[in-house]
């Protein structure tokens, strides 16, 4: 059976680079997207073309909503899901041992890490995220509660206990090496797909989650690294925070380096993690590998991520909610890197990945760099991102991020149909200034300046259904309701 959407539909189509998502923007005001049983797309284009065998088809009216790509956030937190906006007093370090580990340590209790799944689960719906990439908790019990809700719910997932073997004395996630080795296998072998057809099917899938250089040492490096090559076939993510704090002396890249011995930060992932960047195990670096933040990446390991096809979650709240920096979008992008947005929840404040697209667009037309001695040391890095490189970078970027491109990400044809609806109704003068907005009388222009209000008025409130394979997906509160 074939079921309709009809409503406006925006994606970007094909395969294309960031810097080509305007000419593949996809554009259809009284669209039409068909979806089969399997929940995959049998036909995206203007109502008016529907083909003549889908004309008896389900029709599911949305009239004057948007219906986009779901959104994925290929950087969260699971752990942290009561702990946003929390004060540390600090940058990310002192931040990180004042709000975060303690409060990572409450999920030590098994009521409170279900109760943490399914409020994390309900956010994500209703943020419309179809796909996260996610720390998560270093307690298996509520790993578990994770991913059993998610796939109670129907929500894609990349998910990875957090390995400490690094930790301060009082910190309830910190294990041996051994321990740490043993619960990463333990959780690969319970909820990674086992077969090519299983990873072909699935929603679910694990990573191998060191939180960052500083939580492991050399040797648990080695040891996750060969657990990584072992598993790499299974389809198995990788996935770890790189060059987000640049603070002289103290903060995370100058520390890792003189605590490793490196030249740079990528190394210690790059299995390069001896002293003098001598090689001491597995590379983690490929697809299906995403590093959160890239503040501070060297040109050197840009190049280096390009040519491994590793991929970058931008983080653009959370760098200014922890004075991180800003990614150099410019230098990223020209170096080849894949970049998809990211969240950051809870060091970033929010979920809803057009908000996190609106702080993208504001934080790169304001982009400067500091260059020599002058009194006003900047270089102008500054870019006004196009809405079709704000959309991509919010859904099939991260699709792309994740080697799934082939899944989801857009509407192409035979892909699985995940997406959200969007009513402007539903937040006041949303829907108002869509309608009465200047409308420019070149119809490009006039498209392109729609989307980018579309993307950057948008609120959560304004989402009003969550699809994954065609089929809408619901909240605790929804489920629990009388019918």
């Amino acid at each position: 059976m074939v079921t309709i959407h009809r409503g406006h539909i925006v994606h970007i189509a094909g395969a294309p680079k960031v810097t080509e998502a305007a000419q593949a923007f996809a554009w259809f005001p009284e669209g039409a997207l068909a979806i089969d049983g399997s929940g995959r797309i049998v036909y995206c284009g203007h109502w008016k073309d529907l083909p003549a065998h889908l004309t008896n088809a389900k029709v599911i009216d949305h009239p004057g909503s948007y219906i986009l790509p779901g959104f994925v956030d290929t950087h969260m937190h699971f752990p942290q899901v009561f702990c946003a906006d929390a004060y540390g007093g600090g940058q990310l370090l002192e931040w990180l041992n004042n709000c975060v580990f303690p409060s990572e340590g409450l999920l030590a209790d098994p009521a409170y890490a279900c109760t943490a799944a399914s409020e994390w689960c309900d956010r994500m719906i209703t943020a419309g995220t179809t796909m996260g990439v996610i720390f998560g908790s270093a307690f298996p019990h509520a790993q578990d509660c994770l991913f059993e809700t998610a796939r109670e719910r129907g929500l894609r997932i990349v998910c990875g206990r957090g390995v400490e073997t690094v930790a301060p004395e009082w910190s309830k996630q910190k294990t041996s090496e051994e321990e740490a080795v043993r619960l990463v296998r333990a959780e690969i072998e319970k909820w990674h797909p086992r077969t090519p057809e299983e990873l072909k099917d699935a929603l679910q899938f694990v990573a191998i989650v060191p939180r960052f250089s500083l939580s492991v040492t050399p040797q648990t490096m080695a040891a996750l690294g060969e657990l990584y090559a072992e598993y790499r076939d299974r389809g198995v993510y990788f996935t770890s925070h790189l060059d987000e704090n640049a603070r002289p002396k103290t903060g995370e890249i100058d520390t890792t380096k003189a605590l490793y011995k490196v030249e740079s930060h990528l190394d210690t992932y790059d299995g390069k993690f001896l002293p003098g960047s001598q090689v001491g195990g597995k590379s983690f670096l490929g697809r299906r590998s995403v590093f959160a933040h890239g503040v501070h990446c060297t040109d050197k390991e840009l190049a280096r991520l390009a040519e491994t096809g590793s991929s970058i979650a931008h983080c653009p709240v959370s760098q200014l909610f922890l004075g991180s920096g800003t990614m150099p979008w410019r230098r990223t992008i020209a170096a080849g890197v894949n970049v998809a947005i990211g969240s950051d929840y809870c060091a970033g404040d929010e979920m809803f990945v057009p908000q996190l697209l609106n702080s993208c667009f504001k934080v790169h037309i304001s982009e400067r760099a500091p260059v020599g001695t002058d009194p006003y040391p900047v270089d102008d890095q500054s870019i006004s991102l196009h809405p079709a490189q704000l959309l991509f970078t919010g859904t099939l970027a991260g699709a792309r991020a994740l080697d799934q491109e082939d899944r989801f990400g857009n509407f192409d044809v035979g892909k699985e149909a995940d997406f959200v609806v969007l009513d402007p109704a539903k937040v006041p003068g949303y829907a108002t200034t869509l309608k009465n907005m200047y409308k420019n009388p070149d119809p490009n222009s006039a498209r392109d300046a729609h989307l980018f209000a579309v993307i950057m008025l948008a609120r959560e409130p304004a989402i009003t259904g969550t699809y994954v394979r065609g089929r809408k997906l619901k909240t605790s509160k929804e489920l629990l309701a009388p019918r």
